[in-house]
């Protein structure tokens, strides 16, 4: 059998068919559209990660967006999360421009790799335990493949879904110790190959309801991404 690849998780992520739900979801958006749309072709499957192959930063987020990611077929694209979290992305040195409208506009990143827990759009933004858990044989491949050194976990739904998974994979032996909140930095088991420090970062989620409160504003971001670059010594 021919070794694992990220290439090969994308492809798996993509023809998944594993949640009926969440299919005839993503199908049914792509077929009726919003108005502003109406002219694009939507992507209208599962949504796999983007990035550097080589990252040491993995960002995880909660689902695409019925009419983001699951339009434009890449994560956190075409969507009002995605304008805020890319420009601070670019800010940090982890991407090479801060705007993200399709997937192949010239997008690149450097050092980091985007997921989202569930890779179907969900109704209503809310996926079904279920259906999350039948996401996590990809994640946990990813995790293995990429074994990055820091992870950036945007909301607590990525946060749980991230330990549930290391959990799972053996990686932690508790899950009730990694405490959500906003700028809150929690240390995992030693990298298995090099012996580094390893560790999760916590932001809350650049949702519209969040950024439009200032639940999450723009300096917030930064400096987690900020914490990020000064524990993996990037410039």
């Amino acid at each position: 059998m021919e070794p694992d690849s990220l290439s090969r998780v994308q492809g798996d992520i993509v023809s998944c068919a594993k949640c009926p739900r969440l299919r005839k979801w993503c199908a049914h958006a792509a077929l009726v559209k919003v108005a502003r749309y109406r002219d694009q072709t939507y992507w209208g499957r599962p949504v796999p990660g983007f990035g550097d192959p080589k990252a040491r930063l993995l960002v995880v987020g909660l689902a695409p967006a019925a009419n983001g990611g699951n339009r434009t077929g890449r994560v956190f694209t075409g969507d009002p999360s995605g304008d805020f979290l890319y420009p601070a992305l670019h800010r940090a040195g982890f991407a090479n421009r801060g705007t993200s409208v399709w997937r192949d506009d010239g997008l690149a990143l450097k050092d980091a790799y985007i997921l989202a827990a569930v890779r179907c759009a969900p109704p209503d933004n809310k996926p079904e335990p279920r259906e999350t858990l039948r996401c996590r044989p990809y994640f946990a491949r990813e995790w293995r493949l990429l074994q990055p050194r820091a992870v950036l976990a945007l909301g607590k739904f990525a946060l749980d879904a991230l330990v549930a998974t290391l959990k799972a994979e053996g990686a932690i032996e508790a899950r009730k110790s990694f405490k959500f909140g906003h700028g809150l930095a929690h240390d995992l088991p030693a990298h298995p190959d090099t012996g580094e420090t390893r560790r999760i970062f916590i932001s809350y989620h650049p949702s519209q309801r969040n950024t439009f409160t200032k639940t999450l504003t723009a300096p917030m971001l930064d400096e987690v991404l900020g914490d990020i670059n000064r524990f993996l010594e990037r410039p």
